[in-house]
């Protein structure tokens, strides 16, 4: 399984950041050892003391695809998910400007969660999606997929011009405005459309 991450697909989250809007999306990748498993906490890593939130709706590729059409890429999925891209803000910003690559910011071990995963069937459009996150029961992320500048049939189809998508690979498809950094005892809670998808403690 490999995690493809999009970033800055949400206009208001590319403000927040003051970074340049980009003409194609931007990816980047996950190791498999970024995966929080089920029923344990994120662990805010030593090196950073800046870790942000960025509540991302997901989504589980179902079958191999290569060079796919945008019009037939609803062919490869059948569930929608949500999860969590931790980002140690502090670190990022420091690779930013040298030019490098932000993997140790993005990548690290825990940076990822993984929640439940719902039938696409139980969606009347996927591109009008609300979703939520709370940190100590206090809504601190809103957006809708009708804000993403590139839906979720476009980034199967551009991704897959670069990566082989196969079977469990899952996308991170971007996040929206107002990430924020997470401190130790904060509880953070994911929801599609009221319905809860993760609970996840901070340490």
């Amino acid at each position: 399984m490999k995690i493809i991450c999009i970033g800055r697909n949400y206009v208001k989250h590319i403000e927040e950041l003051q970074n340049e809007r980009p003409d194609e999306p931007v990816i980047f990748l996950k190791p498999d050892t970024a995966v929080v498993q089920k029923q344990f906490p994120f662990v805010i890593p030593e090196f950073s003391d800046d870790v942000h939130h960025e509540v991302e709706v997901l989504v589980k590729i179902n079958k191999v695809g290569k060079y796919i059409d945008a019009r037939f890429a609803h062919k490869y999925y059948d569930e929608i998910g949500l999860g969590i891209d931790f980002t140690a803000r502090d670190l990022q910003a420091k690779l930013k400007e040298k030019g490098l690559p932000w993997e140790k910011a993005k990548a690290f071990d825990g940076s990822a969660v993984i929640g439940d995963f719902i039938s696409k069937t139980e969606f009347q459009s996927l591109d009008n999606i609300n979703f939520e996150l709370t940190n100590n029961g206090n809504v601190v992320q809103k957006g809708n997929t009708r804000q993403m500048l590139w839906k979720i049939d476009e980034i199967i189809a551009y991704v897959s011009q670069y990566f082989t998508l196969r079977t469990g690979d899952i996308i991170f498809t971007g996040t929206p405005e107002g990430v924020a950094k997470v401190s130790p005892d904060d509880v953070l809670e994911g929801y599609i459309e009221g319905k809860r998808i993760f609970r996840i403690q901070v340490k």
